[in-house]
């Protein structure tokens, strides 16, 4: 979109948010009528029902209707005169809900009105709700986890897996619609359970944490800008049942892992307590090969300049993971209209690694020489996180003010010794030698988050909303790396060692305006946000010395700013009671988070590296969304196309360049001399432009009581334009991903099901990716009076969830496959008190009644 589209959008949202504020300051002229009032909710989700219809017939006039639509909160207000009244409640595929001759000659508040799928009776509601569903709202679908046997005992990065339109990778990269530029939030907020934009993090929490996620493919102005692919928001749960109750669950499996967990809630009238706190040990091999052949002849340094053509790595991962993770809090209700809560997240994190990765070098198919690489890598991390929320409602019809004050700080030490004697020598050379290394690395990262945001009804089918969002992240990396001498002595290797300090800050205000029209609505926003990227790298080298190293110009200091316009469009129109078409636009930003940023390369291989790139810039996207939503009795479908415009994408390249390494041969003082080495170097660079477009289908499909099926296929094209270093990399490419659920209820209270996910083929910038399948499948079982389930589930059955690709360039070809996790077998046992298992667990185990954006947890 060009800046002067935006101006003329930009005019013309502030025009009407001018028209909204003097239509809310004249005010509706009073009158002498009484007001019935409720809020709708869906019976199974707890969540709030927009756009609920409320119907009021004059019992004595049938001519005398009137009626209206809930606001974004479920809640309606409607004044009518004295007299005797049908009410009916109805939503799409709900049941309606009917409150007849009811008599009115004073205010009537109908309460919470709980809406349930249209089912004849109790027990098919309650089966249906065992599976994923899914609500489509203006600039967002819901979808309920569900009792997911697939991922019980499992992680939050499992339960995403599961989530139609979402992929998690097998390094655990999360990507939405195949594009891995998706913003994750907690509650609504970034936040230190989602590891500071770090997504493996979430592979150390447990699903059972969660109650919903919301996939935000268009997300309106209320959300940051950040995330070209779109929003990805769970909701963790929150019991606000009277009284004290909650669950425990314990889970153990091969290869050896174990875990215990526990929620707890105690609410009263005036607060409620509420708690969940686990502990998690995981051992989790994995494995990787590398098979590389050179065009021209190679030597390497550390190799007593050894010749070579090819070079074959074999990589075994042996991880073990420690992590206990607790989150308190108390929501205090000052009045019937406001409240304040308080909560502290805290995360304790241990884990120690073995890298083993034995390397051959072949002259034209003769072996020259070998190495086994031993690196032992500890890393102890600390998180948490202290957030406060404040809620004051001004009326029952969503006219409600509410405050954020947000704190993290995570503290990680990273320690490496890495050692990797010669295995055999077919050469003349002797004493060969490579020195040994150790590694030291300190991040230390604090942010904060300042956000309020205030909403205003207007009349009975419109409503008006602005805010103010600041985040304010810095962190600063110390890395060391020491190199043994000829005495065998660690000495300092300076050209290595660095600090790089880097702080990202981002101010928004925002406003939006809804409304509905008879069956047509739309929400209307605009974002401005200022964007702030400053870094600091202290080194040893200067900056051409840098640029000599790295082969490409290095800011060592830098200031950056970037403001911009974010307008968002989002309409939905009712084609009936079960049917409706959607139509979205937004502009995203995709900002370079700090590893991808930071020049030093990493130390995990002589041969391939990753280095960061400090001359990144943000990407920014201009997205379209259009959607169909159709529901029958037992079958709900939807659909949707969407195409996608971005400007400086990021994408990574491998390339053979030079980097400045110690050479086996040390001075007589015991200091080390530096040669040239030559290695493959991942890096990520700005295209010119990435083009997405493409189409997804899902469906839910319950045919029987003990059936329920669900699957979702996404197809998608995607075309770069862009170089880097003198080298074209466009390119056009197709590829594809679908999954399959079936879920079956046997006698004896028996579940089984098996999921299925598919990843097709696809070209990148510079080779091929093969496809990936993965099925995973589970049992359980009711026990104990129906108080504890009992489940075991398998991950990745068949063992085949492994990324396998190729690389051409004009120096290398390389094959390559990576498998981060091997297949796992998991037992687990949740035992459920004080919890009416018919009513709750089967709906998730909650009663979950946060708002939409999961705001005052």
């Amino acid at each position: 979109m060009t800046n002067r589209k935006i101006f003329v959008l930009s005019v013309c949202l502030i025009l009407i948010s001018g028209f909204v504020f003097k239509t809310w300051a004249q005010g509706p002229e009073p009158a002498k009528k009484y007001t019935i009032s409720g809020k709708v909710i869906d019976d199974e989700l707890g969540v709030p029902l927009e756009y609920a219809t409320v119907s009021i017939v004059n019992v004595n006039d049938p001519n005398d209707i009137n009626g209206g639509v809930t606001n974004a909160e479920g809640a309606f207000a409607i004044e009518v005169q004295n007299g005797t009244y049908n009410i009916a409640v109805e939503f799409i595929s709900y049941e309606t809900k009917n409150f007849n001759n009811r008599t009115i000659n004073s205010d009537l508040d109908l309460g919470t009105i709980k809406l349930g799928l249209g089912s004849e009776n109790l027990d098919e509601v309650v089966v249906q709700a065992e599976t994923t569903q899914v609500d489509v709202r203006l600039d967002k679908k819901i979808y309920n986890i569900g009792k997911d046997l697939t991922t019980a005992g499992g992680t939050v990065s499992d339960a995403l897996n599961n989530v139609p339109s979402v992929s998690v990778d097998v390094e655990g990269g999360i990507s939405l619609r195949g594009n891995e530029n998706v913003r994750i939030l907690i509650n609504g907020k970034p936040s230190a359970m989602a590891g500071f934009g770090d997504s493996n993090v979430l592979s150390q929490l447990p699903a059972s944490a969660i109650e919903r996620v919301e996939v935000i493919t268009s997300p309106s102005a209320r959300y940051d800008a950040e995330g070209t692919a779109g929003i990805l928001n769970i909701i963790l749960r929150k019991k606000e049942t009277l009284g004290f109750n909650g669950s425990l669950n314990l889970q153990t499996g091969y290869p050896a892992n174990g875990g215990i967990s526990a929620n707890l809630n105690y609410r009263t009238e005036k607060y409620n307590l509420f708690a969940t706190t686990g502990y998690r040990y995981d051992e989790s091999p994995g494995n990787a090969n590398f098979d590389t052949r050179y065009f021209d002849v190679q030597q390497d340094a550390f190799l007593d300049s050894i010749q070579y053509t090819e070079n074959s790595e074999d990589r075994d991962y042996d991880r073990i993971r420690r992590n206990f993770n607790t989150n308190l809090g108390m929501e205090y209700y000052i009045t019937d209209m406001s409240s304040i809560t308080g909560s502290v997240f805290y995360r304790k994190g241990n884990d120690d690694d073995l890298t083993t990765n034995i390397s051959d070098y072949f002259l034209n198919g003769s072996p020259q020489i070998g190495t086994t690489r031993y690196e032992k890598e500890t890393e102890d991390e600390d998180s948490y996180q202290i957030a406060l929320n404040y809620i004051n409602k001004f009326d029952n019809n969503g006219h409600q003010l509410t405050a954020d004050f947000q704190y993290e700080s995570d503290q990680e030490e990273q320690g490496s010794f890495i050692n990797e004697p010669v295995r055999y020598n077919n050469t003349d050379s002797l004493g060969v030698n490579i020195p040994r290394e150790q590694t030291s690395t300190i991040e230390d990262q604090k942010q904060y988050l300042i956000q309020a945001d205030y909403v205003r009804p207007i009349g009975e089918e419109s409503q008006f909303e602005a805010g103010y969002r600041g985040e304010f992240e810095n962190t600063l990396t110390d890395y060391k790396l020491f190199q043994e001498n000829a005495d065998g002595t660690l000495v300092l290797n300076e050209n290595q060692t660095n600090i790089f300090d880097y702080t990202e800050n981002v101010q928004a205000v925002y406003s939006q305006y809804g409304s509905k029209f008879g069956e047509f609505s739309f929400l209307l926003g605009l974002r401005l946000e200022n964007t702030n990227l400053k870094g600091n790298i202290t080194s040893a080298l200067t900056e051409a010395e840098l640029q000599d190293i790295y082969s490409f110009e290095i800011d060592t200091e830098f200031d950056n700013n970037y403001l911009g316009l974010f307008p968002t469009v989002n309409l939905i129109y009712e084609l009936g009671e079960d049917e409706n078409i959607t139509l979205g636009y937004n502009r995203r930003i995709n900002r370079p988070r700090g590893w991808f940023i930071n020049p030093f390369p990493s130390r995990s291989s002589r041969n391939n590296v990753f280095q960061g790139n400090p001359n990144l810039r943000p990407a920014f996207s201009n997205a379209f969304d259009l959607g169909y939503l159709k529901k029958w009795d037992k079958l709900t479908l939807t659909s949707s196309v969407y195409y996608q415009h971005e400007t400086d994408a990021f994408s990574r390249i491998q390339e053979r360049v030079n980097i400045t390494v110690a050479n086996p041969s040390f001075g007589e003082a015991g200091e080390p001399e530096y040669v040239n080495q030559e290695v493959i170097r991942s890096i990520p660079f700005n295209l010119a432009t990435n083009d997405r477009m493409g189409g997804e289908i899902g469906f839910l499909y319950n045919p029987n009581d003990w059936l329920r099926l669900n699957g979702s296929f996404n197809y998608f094209r995607f075309e770069l334009d862009g170089q880097f270093n003198g080298t074209d990399y466009s390119q056009k490419n197709t590829s594809y991903f679908g999954r399959f659920s079936s879920k079956v209820s046997l006698p004896w209270k028996i579940d089984w099901q098996t999921n299925a996910f598919y990843r097709g083929p696809s070209d990148d910038v510079q080779g091929t990716q093969d496809g990936i399948l993965s099925i995973d499948v589970a049992l359980s079982k009711e026990v104990l009076k129906d108080k504890a389930t009992v489940s075991i589930n398998a991950r990745d059955l068949l063992n085949s969830r492994k990324r396998s690709q190729q690389i051409t360039t004009d120096d290398f070809y390389q094959e390559s496959e990576f498998q981060w996790r091997q297949r796992q077998i998991n037992l687990s046992f949740i035992y459920r008190f004080n919890q009416q298992k018919k009513r709750n667990e089967r709906r998730g185990g909650e009663d979950n009644m946060m708002d939409e954006d999961g705001e005052g947890f």
